[in-house]
């Protein structure tokens, strides 16, 4: 059988000073970041929206662009909350340095949610069976955002209810930990954001989509600009299914998934569930050219 590439597209949580440096000893990807125009790097503020977004985004494109001339088209992209969006300019769908200023937007939008409510959390939850899980986020007014596994998710609601349910998660046997992001993405709470995120997503010049992008709400493969703007525009307050993503990409006989980075939860999580698929992140290498090596042994297109 021959080998099926996917790239990973990754979300907020592994953002790093230094996860440009990489992509920057390519010279086409460090000119297309100086075009890119993202915002000064703030370790204070590397996880609020308005850095985080189109910080991880355009670091996620750089490294494309520094990749992509050496490699073949994936068969698949998949990318996990804001990374959904980096994947259609993996994919040509939408140009990158198009796609850098939707998640400028795309986190304006999610702080003028979270701006007119209580504070906010999201929290991660191990150990708890994913239905029990549910009852207790309804239960104490939270909601699963991300779906992980079977005893794994992420889940958000406001800040007056997480002791409560943070309660609950361990009365049931389960762990818990809030994690450094002040909204709570995928959940109802940024219902009001997905209409004029739709809007600015029409708004983009759209190309022809080159390979598959796995949408996170139905874990299905979207080739379609009109799909790819429901998928896009709902996911920012309905649940991503990453258990069923994952299992997608098996079942699409992927052989081989890179993430592009930053950080390597996604790989980790993908090797984790499918061993069979060999998973890297860039940020497991020091040179682009290991990162060629490494893929060159699992894929025998590569020059």
């Amino acid at each position: 059988m021959s080998a099926r590439l996917l790239l990973l597209c990754p979300g907020q949580g592994g953002q790093h000073r230094g996860m440009f440096d990489l992509a920057r000893t390519d010279a086409q990807a460090a000119a297309w970041l100086e075009r890119a125009g993202l915002p000064a790097f703030d370790d204070a503020a590397m996880f609020d929206n308005r850095i985080a977004q189109p910080s991880i985004v355009g670091a996620t494109l750089a490294m494309w662009e520094a990749l992509k001339p050496r490699l073949p088209m994936p068969a698949l992209v998949a990318g996990y909350s804001v990374g959904e969006l980096s994947a259609y300019g993996v994919a040509g769908a939408l140009d990158p340095l198009d796609v850098v200023r939707l998640a400028s937007t795309r986190a304006q939008l999610m702080d003028a949610q979270a701006g007119a409510t209580p504070p906010q959390a999201l929290v991660a939850v191990k150990g708890v069976r994913l239905e029990r899980a549910h009852m207790l986020a309804r239960d104490h007014c939270f909601a699963i955002a991300i779906v992980t596994g079977i005893d794994g998710c992420i889940a958000g609601g406001l800040v007056a209810s997480l002791a409560q349910f943070a309660q609950a998660v361990e009365a049931a046997g389960g762990s818990w930990q809030r994690l450094p992001v002040a909204i709570a993405s995928h959940t109802a709470l940024m219902a009001g954001a997905a209409a004029p995120f739709a809007e600015a997503l029409l708004a983009a010049p759209w190309h022809r989509q080159e390979c598959p992008v796995l949408s996170g709400i139905a874990a299905q493969a979207v080739t379609a600009r009109p799909r790819a703007v429901a998928a896009l525009s709902r996911q920012l307050s309905e649940t991503i299914q990453w258990s069923d993503c994952m299992d997608a990409c098996a079942e699409a006989g992927i052989t081989v998934a890179l993430e592009l980075g930053p950080g390597a939860a996604l790989a980790r999580m993908l090797q984790e569930r499918h061993p069979h698929i060999a998973c890297r992140s860039v940020d497991d290498f020091r040179s682009l050219n290991g990162v060629i090596a490494w893929l060159g042994r699992q894929i025998d297109q590569i020059a």
